[in-house]
């Protein structure tokens, strides 16, 4: 069954296209909308796979409100009627999937439904080389906060809504004080209004995921929000998983540890300006590292000095400041005489320092460059 809404300014012209739609048995209108507010009150709840839009519409235009639904969710199929073809060309740059022309055909409407149904069938074809009980959730905290349900961006009422989420979720399964997120979320509100706001977004917060089919989560109780989720596939969550078994085991999943460094997009929700974060941030990046230095072990253990290579460079990236790693690095490059790479790293690594902390390398890194220098 395809899910769609339906949007025009004239209510008549808006009964008609329902009663139309409702010819199809394979096609259910769950929503229809004659004004822009009713559409940004209810819509982003909503879960729908097809807008049929009126262009011509006051204040916010078809061509604009498609805008918005795929700022919304990028895989909604949108289709104009329209009584003009002024707006053709306008309407494939937003990369509708038809554009009809009013009176409307039951033919034609017919031709367009089923062009949707070949679309959502190619969408909902497994793919035999994704795993397959792979979890409909997958959260991507190292470079960002990327929420994906079923390989496509949650929509966020709110960016508070967005940011709420984010703390409850770097706090999983654990109590947090009603003031402790007012005070990480609203520092700089009066805190009436800010209980007001946090109530709003929880409310805004619980809508999102239980479309998604996770209901019942988030749990208030003696003075606490608790996130409770299961089902879930994270790379923050990975890091630890990996770790965690090293120290029991006294060995590396490799495979594992490979596939997490290979989607590393950047440190720990790297691209967001929460105040919260800091401390988090600084946790997680510094387990980051201990990944990289197990994995540097192993590769040293088992001689693969290219693998080892590739490791040593992410670290610095990840540490440029770090002379630990910059020994770690040259003395690679002269194990596999590449003097020349590390005289290169040493310079490159001193330039560094003064440029951005105005001191030089420590004196072990010197004394090594220096040893290099003289043999080279």
């Amino acid at each position: 069954m395809i899910r769609a809404i339906v949007m025009d300014d004239e209510p008549l012209a808006l009964i008609n296209m329902e009663k139309k739609l409702k010819e199809f048995s394979s096609i259910e209108v769950i929503r229809s909308f004659t004004t822009v507010k009713d559409l940004l009150a209810v819509g982003p709840s909503l879960d729908f796979q097809v807008a049929f839009l009126d262009v011509e519409m006051p204040g916010m235009n078809g061509l604009e409100v498609a805008q918005l639904l795929k700022e919304w969710n990028k895989n909604i199929y949108i289709v104009f009627v329209t009584a003009y073809r002024d707006y053709a060309v306008q309407a494939f740059e937003i990369h509708s999937l038809d554009y009809l022309l009013k009176p409307i055909s039951k033919t034609r409407l017919e031709t367009t439904i089923n062009r949707i149904q070949e679309l959502l069938h190619l969408e909902n074809k497994p793919n035999p080389i994704e795993r397959r009980n792979k979890p409909a959730l997958t959260i991507q905290c190292f470079g960002g906060f990327v929420v994906l349900h079923n390989d496509k961006a949650v929509h966020w009422r709110t960016l508070k809504t967005k940011e709420l989420f984010a703390f409850l979720f770097s706090n999983l399964n654990s109590h947090v004080l009603r003031d402790t997120i007012i005070e990480a979320l609203w520092a700089d509100t009066e805190c009436k209004k800010a209980r007001v706001q946090l109530h709003t977004t929880v409310s805004y917060l619980r809508t999102t995921l239980s479309v998604l089919g996770y209901s019942e989560v988030i749990q208030y109780t003696n003075g606490c929000y608790i996130l409770q989720l299961e089902e879930f596939q994270c790379d923050a969550h990975d890091l630890e998983r990996i770790l965690n078994g090293k120290t029991e085991t006294g060995k590396i999943d490799v495979e594992s540890a490979e596939a997490l460094i290979q989607n590393y997009q950047g440190e720990f929700m790297a691209s967001l300006d929460y105040p919260w974060i800091t401390s988090k941030a600084n946790f997680m990046n510094n387990k980051f590292t201990l990944l990289l230095h197990d994995l540097v072990e192993h590769y040293t253990a088992i001689h693969d000095v290219k693998k080892r290579e590739h490791i040593l460079l992410l670290t610095v990236e990840h540490n440029p400041y770090s002379d630990k790693t910059i020994q770690q690095l040259m003395r690679h490059y002269i194990e596999v005489d590449h003097r020349a790479g590390a005289v290169k790293v040493y310079n490159t690594f001193k330039s560094i320092l003064m440029a951005d902390l105005g001191i030089l390398p420590e004196q072990e890194t010197t004394e090594l460059f220096n040893a290099i220098s003289v043999n080279l």
